[in-house]
C-alpha cells in the first residue's frame, strides 16, 4: 500500500514550507496520543474539530463591539473569528507558514468569549475571585468544556496559539504570532466600519496622520497592514510589523478607545448588560442545583471550583440565551389560567 493523502501532504510541507514553518509531522502532539487520520495532518484535524464544536457555533450570537445591534451588516463574534481567520491565512501563504495550523488557532482563538464582549469579560473578571479572561477561557473550552467534558484534544502548537493571541502573548510559532497581528489588523479596521455604519464617526473623523501613514478606507488599511507585516517576515524566524505602521496602528486603536468602545452611544448598554452577568453569576453561585447536569458534573465529579464552573456557563452563553435566562429568573411572568 502508498503512502497516504496525509504523509503526502506531510511530505510537500518539508519541500515547499518555509524552514521557519511548523510542519506538521515535527508537532509535539496531543495530550491524550491518538492514531493519524489517513487524508488530514494534525493541524487540519484540529482546524476541523474547532469547526464542529458547539462553542464555534455560538460565536453567531455573541457580541463584538456593538450590543445587538439593529442591521445584518454589524460584524458578530463569529464575522469577526472568520475576518481573521482570511487575513492570517493571507499572511501565512505569503510567508509559507503553515496555513492549516494558523487557520485552526485564528478560529479558536475566542472561543471562551463571554455574551456582550469585552464588557461580558469585565464583568465575570471584577465579580469572580478567581479572575476571567478570554483567552484562558478558550483554552478551558477546548480542553475541558467542550464534547462533554472530554475537550477536544488539540495538538500543543494550537493551543499554545489561542492562549496567546492578546497583545501581551508570545506564541511560539511564528503562525501564531500571525494569528496575533491578524487579530489586531481585523478588528481595529472592522470597527471603524461598523462604527461609520453606525453613525458614530466618519472617514474624515481619524486623524490625517494615521490615514497617510495607512491609508483612508478599510481596504486600503487592510492592504497596507498585511503588506507591511509580509515584507518585514520574510525569511525571517519571527513575524515583525516596521516600527511606523505598528505605531499608527496602535494609536488608532487608542483612537477607537476614544471615539468607539468608550462611546456613550455605542456603549450605553453595558452598564444593564454588566449588571446582568453580575446577577447571574450571584444566582448560581446560590442555586448551584440550577445549572445544567454537564456542569455540576464538572463541580461533583471532577472536583472543579464551583466558581469557575459557574464563569464556564455563563462564558458559554449567547447574548439572547444570557437575556433570556436573566428573564426566566428575574422577571416576572403573567399569571394564566
Amino acid at each position: 500500500m502508498g503512502i497516504s493523502i496525509r504523509e503526502q501532504w506531510e511530505d510537500w510541507e518539508e519541500s515547499f514550507l518555509s524552514q521557519y514553518a511548523s510542519k506538521s509531522k515535527n508537532s509535539e502532539g496531543r495530550d491524550v496520543p491518538e492514531e493519524p487520520c489517513d487524508l488530514r495532518t494534525i493541524y487540519q484535524r484540529d482546524r476541523d474539530r474547532i469547526i464542529h464544536s458547539k462553542s464555534f457555533r455560538r460565536l453567531k450570537h455573541k457580541t463584538q463591539v456593538f450590543l445587538a445591534p439593529r442591521g445584518d451588516h454589524y460584524r458578530t463574534r463569529l464575522t469577526h473569528t472568520l475576518e481573521v481567520s482570511q487575513i492570517a491565512r493571507s499572511i501565512s501563504r505569503a510567508l509559507r507558514l503553515n496555513e492549516d495550523l494558523t487557520e485552526a488557532i485564528a478560529l479558536g482563538h475566542d472561543l471562551g468569549h463571554t455574551p456582550f464582549g469585552h464588557c461580558g469579560e469585565r464583568a465575570l473578571d471584577g465579580i469572580c475571585d478567581l479572575g476571567f479572561k478570554h483567552n484562558e477561557q478558550s483554552i478551558r473550552v477546548v480542553e475541558v468544556l467542550e464534547n462533554e467534558g472530554k475537550g477536544l484534544n488539540l495538538s500543543k502548537e494550537v493551543r499554545d496559539g489561542i492562549l496567546n493571541h492578546k497583545t501581551s502573548g508570545n506564541p511560539k510559532t511564528l503562525e501564531g504570532q500571525v494569528v496575533r497581528y491578524s487579530d489586531k489588523i481585523a478588528y481595529i479596521n472592522h470597527d471603524i466600519d461598523d462604527a461609520i455604519r453606525a453613525g458614530i464617526m466618519k472617514e474624515d473623523d481619524i486623524p490625517v496622520y494615521y490615514r497617510d501613514i495607512l491609508g483612508d478606507t478599510t481596504k486600503t488599511r487592510l492592504d497596507a497592514l498585511i503588506h507591511d507585516v509580509v515584507n518585514n517576515s520574510i525569511g525571517k524566524d519571527k513575524v515583525y510589523m516596521s516600527d511606523e505602521y505598528n505605531d499608527a496602528m496602535y494609536k488608532l486603536r487608542v483612537f477607537m478607545f476614544d471615539r468607539v468602545y468608550t462611546n456613550k452611544v455605542a456603549k450605553g448598554e453595558e452598564v444593564k448588560a454588566n449588571a446582568m452577568i453580575e446577577k447571574l453569576y450571584e444566582y448560581y453561585l446560590n442555586n448551584v442545583d440550577e445549572l445544567p447536569e454537564e456542569y455540576l458534573y464538572l463541580n461533583r465529579e471532577k472536583g472543579e471550583d464551583i466558581r469557575r464552573v459557574v464563569c464556564d456557563y455563563i462564558a458559554g452563553m449567547s447574548d439572547q440565551y444570557s437575556v433570556k435566562t436573566f428573564q426566566n429568573i428575574f422577571v416576572p411572568k403573567s399569571w394564566e389560567m
